[in-house]
């Protein structure tokens, strides 16, 4: 029977909200009134009509395609100019001297705070604080947009080198659950850190991940996959 055993150095956190056409083939006999003595000229003309009609359509599936993927990104774009004045103003009230980067990464806007000498009021412990300002970001922007937001706030790199962290952490448990055939639980973590903790088991052989427990006590849990 398999041992639990509990994954050492992951943090703890605070919970943070943090992912895949044909054409039909139109067949049938020639029109009425086609002329008499040469059906093989109307199937003709029926063909090229038909091919005509269906070149037709997938032009204008490729077209609004794109369409919605022009207009997708550019309402990741204006969420992120939104988000950045609003932390603009943020900035200006506690008097920090940091500056805004926008991108769109992952079907999502990614702001971060960056430049000033010491951010980690804004990150708080274990992150808690930067969670909550990441909601505070998401609610502004939806209520200017109209649309919920999936909008990733991170604060003088403090989620870029957790994710680093949590990888390396993910990649040894994983390895030790390969080699003892135990599960391991890793410690309660948000759903960002738990995404990262999923992706890395997904890559790996021999193993698979699943969540367990309720918000703030949610943890990853990987077992031997057999």
């Amino acid at each position: 029977m398999s041992e639990s055993t509990t994954a050492p150095g992951a943090i703890t956190s605070q919970d943070e909200p943090g992912s895949t056409l044909a054409a039909d083939t139109l067949e049938g006999e020639p029109e009425a009134g086609a002329p008499e003595g040469n059906p093989e000229s109307a199937a003709i003309v029926d063909d090229s009509e038909s091919s005509d009609s269906e070149s037709s359509d997938s032009e204008s599936s490729d077209s609004e395609g794109d369409a919605a993927a022009a207009t997708g990104e550019a309402l990741l774009i204006q969420e992120g100019e939104v988000a950045g004045d609003y932390l603009e103003q943020l900035l200006d009230i506690l008097d920090y001297d940091g500056d805004i980067d926008l991108d769109v990464e992952g079907g999502r806007a990614i702001v971060a705070i960056v430049g000033a000498d010491d951010l980690n009021p804004l990150v708080g412990s274990r992150g808690a604080t930067l969670d909550a300002l990441q909601e505070l970001t998401r609610l502004t922007v939806a209520q200017q947009t109209g649309v919920r937001t999936r909008l990733m706030l991170d604060v003088g790199g403090y989620r870029a080198g957790r994710r680093t962290e949590l990888s390396e952490l993910a990649a040894t448990s994983a390895a030790r659950v390969i080699d003892s055939g135990e599960t391991v639980r890793m410690n309660p973590m948000n759903a960002f850190e738990r995404k990262i903790v999923h992706d890395v088991v997904t890559a790996t052989d021999g193993v698979r991940s699943e969540s367990e427990g309720e918000d703030p006590a949610r943890r990853v849990v990987i077992l031997p996959d057999r």
